[in-house]
């Protein structure tokens, strides 16, 4: 069948946002002991703390209000729910400087517009970030973020999600992403075709079915359509 349609992940796919969570919480935590609150360690272990919170509410464990809120609170802040708009904002300002298109990301997409393929992107996070950083790509097409979709990849509602943003049938759809089992795996069960993005040097598990193709640029994308 050929393909009608593509669907991408976001994060070390079309861009690459340099840790600007991370940041955004390291910031929000200086606001907070100068509040009144205080650290709970190191940088580095703060820092490894706020990982560990971010991959929590990135698999869906907590919203990012909850995860913001669970911060403050642990570190002292008498009105932890106040902190939540400052990260957020904070977040926000920062994609322009931290997040970076991937080679060839605006090029491809602006090409693919022109064949007049339908792409769409679905990524974990939360809605307001994700789309922000889209926007820094010129993105045009449906932007799906699991907060707002109510689900969440690997899940196959995410993908049937992006389907009907699409318009496609799913054998008719390639997914492209980074992550061997979240977004490759996911869209073959769920019935599309996945292309892997080699461009970080992960190994694929060996235990997964083999993507249905291979590229290390974005560019190598239009020489499959």
């Amino acid at each position: 069948m050929p393909i009608q349609a593509l669907g991408f992940d976001i994060d070390h796919t079309l861009g690459i946002d340099n840790k600007l969570e991370r940041v955004a919480f390291l910031r929000l935590l200086d606001a907070i002991c100068a509040d009144g609150g205080t650290c709970l360690g190191t940088l580095a272990q703060e820092s490894a703390r706020i990982d560990e919170l971010l991959e929590r509410q990135r698999s869906g464990s907590c919203s990012i209000d909850q995860a913001v809120e669970r911060f403050a609170a642990e570190r002292g802040a008498q009105k932890p729910a106040e902190f939540v708009d400052r990260y957020k904002q904070m977040a926000l300002e920062s994609v322009a400087e931290f997040f970076v298109a991937a080679p060839d990301a605006r090029a491809v997409l602006a090409e693919l517009q022109h064949r007049g393929i339908a792409c769409g992107i679905l990524s974990n996070g939360w809605s307001p970030l994700q789309q922000e950083k889209a926007r820094q790509l010129k993105f045009t097409g449906p932007i799906l973020v699991s907060d707002e979709i109510g689900a969440q990849k690997p899940q196959r509602a995410a993908f049937a999600a992006l389907a009907l943003a699409l318009k496609a049938e799913p054998g008719n759809i390639a997914y492209v992403g980074d992550n061997p089992r979240g977004d490759i795996d996911a869209a073959m069960s769920a019935g599309m075709r996945g292309i892997w993005l080699d461009a970080e040097d992960v190994p694929y598990a060996p235990d997964l079915p083999k993507p249905s193709a291979v590229i290390h640029r974005l560019a190598e994308l239009l020489a499959l359509l």
